[in-house]
């Protein structure tokens, strides 16, 4: 696997790129946001690792030239804000996933290797599992064709379970996606977010898409 690092200070771009490279991936590091944003798009990296702080464009003004352009591979952020708005922002720029500074390169390896073992994703704003098509210019929702109303909750539990498709996600994950908790708040309101989807998306159809892994977290697939 090819990696880009987008990192202005020195000591955190080597420090990652030392590491990835003693898993024995290639990786490349540049220290500016154009820079990084014309090699990325070159279609030569299989994941890029972004800083948000970057001299001469930002790193969310980089994903979201990339994204424009249709670039599909991961794109993991690396962010000193730890503000929920902020995390937000880049996850509805088009970044897979986040690590906020300081980290511990156990944890960048870990999301790096789960992006790794994605399939790339598709060039188009519409996710689809079977006959479910979720736009995410729009943000509009269909089953065979028939749109579905859901509130921003809902949709935001939504387009992530169906953005990790054929994966069980964790209700600690959803819950840090959808509501920015990074702990558990002691609710069970990713299962009535759940239940309520389940009414609207599968109530009134034969094939159901979103599934209980019990003890683990829920999961959509075909």
């Amino acid at each position: 696997m090819k990696i880009l690092v987008i990192e202005d200070d020195p000591t955190v771009g080597q420090f990652v790129k030392r590491g990835l490279e003693e898993q024995r991936w290639v990786v490349d590091l540049v220290a500016d946001g154009e820079a990084g944003e014309r090699m990325a798009g070159s279609g030569a990296y299989d994941l890029i690792i972004l800083d948000m702080r970057l001299p001469g464009r930002s790193g969310l003004d980089v994903l979201n030239g990339l994204r424009g352009r249709g670039f599909a591979s991961p794109v993991l952020v690396l962010t000193a804000q730890d503000a929920v708005d902020a995390k937000v922002a880049t996850l509805r720029a088009g970044a897979d996933d986040y690590v906020t500074k300081p980290f511990a390169f156990e944890e960048l390896l870990a999301r790096v290797e789960a992006l790794a073992r994605r399939p790339r994703a598709i060039a188009s704003p519409t996710l689809r599992v079977a006959d479910l098509e979720l736009d995410q210019a729009t943000h509009e929702v269909r089953r065979t064709g028939e749109r579905i109303e859901l509130t921003p909750k809902e949709y935001a539990v939504l387009e992530y379970l169906m953005r990790h498709a054929g994966r069980v996600m964790s209700r600690t994950l959803i819950t840090e996606y959808a509501w920015g908790y990074h702990f558990d708040p002691g609710t069970n309101i990713v299962d009535v977010v759940i239940n309520h989807l389940r009414k609207k998306v599968d109530a009134r159809h034969e094939q159901k898409l979103i599934h209980t892994v019990r003890g683990v977290g829920y999961v959509v697939k075909a």
